[in-house]
């Protein structure tokens, strides 16, 4: 049985105020009204506290968006989902900056007022209150902050509303997890969602790659290709890195965001497509419009919607979660049995900065899960002389100079590392990619490992340095 909550509902129309008072009454709600702005506003003022306010927005006198934004002045953490006959995309945008969690559009049926109740007071089945959201077989989200709640809150309402949206943060943060989270929570969940990294991706290839090429377009084209955009028609595009994109193809991307359509390269015919756009990136924005780095047109168009990712050091009370349902998929994949996670190691887990964000601490995991080693991961985590955590990236000189444990622990876990490489180019003969893919790293951080530890390939034998 639901528990009784307080519902003020504001509605000008006398006819949808009784037809929507009568539908909360049926579940037991004790339901206040108010016809206008003005009158909500007093009763809250007044002291009428509501644990929900369903308010129409389009009213005589103050409208629905002012009044909302007045509601949380006088209480900054009220509930409100927006009521409005017309789906408009710009009142909609609006409303969610101003706080509303929802918006229903009119006429509706009970159901659906039911579930936006529920979702909106945390009774619904998809309230998110520190649990484990699946996205897919390795892709999931994890909302036990406050912080990453809002996100939750902002991403179910934003995936209805069929506009760009730039999602912000440091590298490691989850940012391609948000667009795919977005993708599932939208209309558009039954189609395609591709990613695009912006930055992996050579800048005189990635215009073919995004919307195909015509055969003979350019030495090497010896028959026609789609891009991703035709390929994720109806679907949904991740364009992360977007501030790696040279400039003349920002000019494109913008004309697609405007018009939806574009050409093949070599290819003079228009192809139309319908597509929700995504972009994440994790530069300075106003850095990067100074510079002619990105382009200011574009920046505001993909600025419908903007979602910033917290770093992991402010949301810390997520970490024992990662750690515990990361270390349960990570043995599953790797045929391991997990590892104890001691008060020790997640107390160590704790006080780190995790200047890698959700990527560091995922890798910080597989090590400790494939050497089994509980005080050599405690032994990475403490600070160092600079006041940051240990790292692959230490020397064994620099270790041999602070001498201790947490010298050999570093050199250990370097060696460690830079055998396992080795093992799987050997594996994969030197192939860097299927390598990368078994270490389950990206192409690029092998590269860099490869360098940082000095392994190179050699006539029948390899070189292998741990502390380069």
């Amino acid at each position: 049985m639901k528990p009784t909550a307080k519902i003020l509902l504001v509605d000008d129309e006398p006819g949808m105020l009784r037809y929507i008072k009568t539908l909360l009454e049926v579940d037991d709600y004790k339901v206040e009204t108010a016809t206008t702005g003005e009158e909500a506003l007093q009763q809250v003022e007044k002291g009428l506290q509501p644990d929900l306010v369903l308010l129409d927005v389009l009213m005589p006198g103050i409208d629905g968006l002012q009044t909302l934004e007045q509601l949380r002045q006088v209480q900054p953490g009220i509930k409100v989902v927006m009521l409005s006959c017309v789906n408009d995309t710009r009142k909609v945008v609006h409303a969610m900056k101003l706080g509303a969690l929802d918006y229903l559009t009119k006429p509706f049926q009970k159901a659906e007022l039911d579930a936006v109740i529920d979702l909106s007071l945390g009774q619904g089945k998809q309230t998110y209150s520190g649990e484990v959201e699946e996205l897919s077989e390795d892709v999931f989200f994890i909302a036990a902050s406050p912080q990453m709640r809002k996100i939750r809150s902002q991403a179910a309402l934003v995936a209805n509303v069929d506009i760009p949206v730039l999602l912000l943060g440091e590298s490691g943060t989850g940012k391609e997890v948000l667009g795919r989270l977005i993708h599932k929570l939208s209309p558009r969940a039954h189609r395609i969602f591709l990613k695009v990294n912006c930055a992996a991706v050579p800048a005189d290839l990635l215009e073919s790659e995004l919307f195909g090429y015509e055969q003979g377009a350019f030495t090497g084209a010896t028959h026609a290709k789609p891009g991703k955009f035709e390929l994720c028609n109806r679907g949904t595009i991740l364009l992360d890195e977007i501030g790696e994109m040279p400039p003349l193809l920002q000019a494109k991307l913008l004309h697609v965001l405007q018009d939806q359509q574009f050409s093949r390269l070599g290819s003079r015919s228009i192809i139309k497509v319908d597509v929700r756009i995504l972009a994440a990136t994790n530069i300075n924005i106003p850095e990067a419009l100074a510079n002619k780095r990105l382009r200011e047109d574009l920046y505001y168009r993909l600025n419908a919607f903007t979602m910033q990712i917290p770093p992991l050091r402010e949301r810390k009370e997520e970490i024992p979660i990662l750690l515990k349902h990361s270390m349960s998929r990570m043995a599953e994949r790797y045929a391991r049995a997990p590892l104890p996670l001691s008060p020790a190691l997640l107390q160590a887990c704790q006080n780190h900065s995790w200047p890698g964000n959700l990527r560091e601490l995922n890798n910080f995991l597989k090590r400790y899960l494939i050497l089994g080693d509980e005080n050599l991961a405690v032994s990475e985590l403490l600070p160092r002389n600079d006041g940051t955590g240990g790292s692959p990236g230490d020397s064994s000189a620099r270790g041999a100079e602070s001498g201790g444990l947490k010298s050999l622990a570093r050199t250990a876990k370097d060696e460690a590392e830079a055998q396992a490489i080795t093992q799987a180019l050997e594996q994969t003969n030197w192939n860097r990619k299927q390598a990368a893919a078994i270490l389950q790293i990206s192409y690029k951080a092998l590269l860099y490992k490869i360098r940082q530890y000095g392994i190179a390939e050699a006539k029948g034998h390899h070189k292998l340095s741990a502390g380069a």
